[in-house]
């Protein structure tokens, strides 16, 4: 480990040059770069003081598609460390209806075109503690049910007929952009945005989704507009971004984006 290449490197020796550290990292995958990040102060300080680094820019060039990097899905992801970590947050591949796939820039999914089925996914990554936030975007039409939110890990990511997947029992919470109705248990909870003639979403754009583990809240933001809290009393499980669509070949992307910028 990166404990034992310190000490083979002779104590006080191995406190090699900033930039040479650096090239050395840069050759490294991120669970070595997180071990490394333990042994010291300086290492942790090369790792972490940049997050436009070589290291960084290395490890963004080697797991992230050239697709994600040239376009603008990534935009207001502003550092090569922050794109990284989008990816790790990204849909999981493996965790997905199976009507659906992750395309090649790893942060779209593709519902195949499967009738009477509704399809859904959850991310890599989920949260049981801090505050987190993430963009949502549907890329094609939304069809009758298009609802964004969170699930933990026991909840179905397929169900038959075109329902409201996500909130359809007490695992997952929902808001459907097709009716702005919030989703819980299988009920509608109300309306969402809580103002009259709520502006019905439109394709393209991104919607933030913020999740408060420690207010145990769900709330959304529409461009740069706080639309308020969706969700309370959220329970204390590991909480996964995920999303539920119905319709043939539309596509959902989601980038996740870290702390909300917000106090």
């Amino acid at each position: 480990g990166p404990g034992a290449a310190a000490a083979a490197w002779g104590g006080p020796g191995w406190r090699l040059p900033g930039r040479v550290l650096e090239l050395v990292f840069s050759y490294l995958e991120l669970r070595e770069l997180r071990s490394c990040a333990l042994v010291c102060k300086l290492w942790h300080r090369v790792l972490h003081g940049d997050e436009n680094s070589e290291v960084w820019r290395s490890l963004a060039a080697r797991c992230l598609a050239e697709e994600a990097l040239r376009t603008d899905i990534l935009c207001n992801v502003p550092t090569y460390k922050g794109k990284v970590r989008a990816f790790h947050h990204a849909f999981s591949t493996n965790d997905c209806s199976r009507n659906v796939y992750i395309k090649k820039n790893g942060f779209t999914l593709h519902r195949n075109p499967i009738a009477q089925s509704t399809d859904g996914a959850r991310t890599k990554i989920g949260f049981s503690e801090g505050r987190h936030a993430w963009e949502v975007w549907w890329e094609g039409p939304l069809g009758t049910v298009a609802v964004i939110g969170i699930a933990t890990k026991r909840a179905a990511m397929q169900c038959q007929g075109y329902v409201a997947l996500l909130g359809s029992d007490d695992q997952s919470w929902g808001w459907n952009l097709v009716d702005n109705n919030l989703l819980h248990n299988g009920e509608v909870n109300g309306s969402f945005p809580q103002c009259n003639n709520a502006p019905k979403y439109q394709i393209g754009e991104r919607i933030r989704v913020i999740l408060d583990m420690e207010d145990k809240t769900l709330a959304f933001e529409r461009g740069y507009e706080f639309l308020g809290v969706a969700f309370r009393g959220l329970p204390k499980v590991c909480l996964y971004p995920a999303v539920s669509a119905v319709y043939g070949n539309t596509e959902v992307t989601l980038v996740y984006l870290g702390k909300p910028l917000d106090g």
